[in-house]
């Protein structure tokens, strides 16, 4: 599973799609304006992503979005995914401190 840091997607964003797969009451409190898929619903979805760039799972802290990954490249063979380093919270430390997540 490869982990990528905020500041490598921020820097980079045209090379990247980003999945938040938190629930939608927590996308609707903070959020990064990108496309949110909950985890329980991703698998069904899979088929409906974009192929063209890497996709970059994200959550709160990382931990959800790790263990889709795994799923995903062990159920589904998908190696086309990463995951956020520590999730909304790293991008709110190094991106957008503006961001209310607490």
């Amino acid at each position: 599973m490869k982990i990528v840091s905020a500041v490598e997607v921020y820097n980079n964003i045209d090379n990247y799609t980003i999945i938040d797969i938190r629930e939608p009451y927590e996308y609707e409190v903070a959020n990064i304006q990108c496309l949110n898929i909950p985890m329980a619903e991703f698998c069904k979805k899979i088929d409906e992503l974009p192929s063209n760039k890497t996709i970059v799972l994200m959550c709160h802290s990382g931990n959800r979005a790790s263990a889709l990954c795994n799923l995903l490249h062990t159920e589904f063979n998908r190696k086309d995914f990463v995951v956020l380093e520590g999730g909304i919270k790293s991008w709110k430390e190094h991106i957008d401190s503006t961001l209310n997540i607490d």
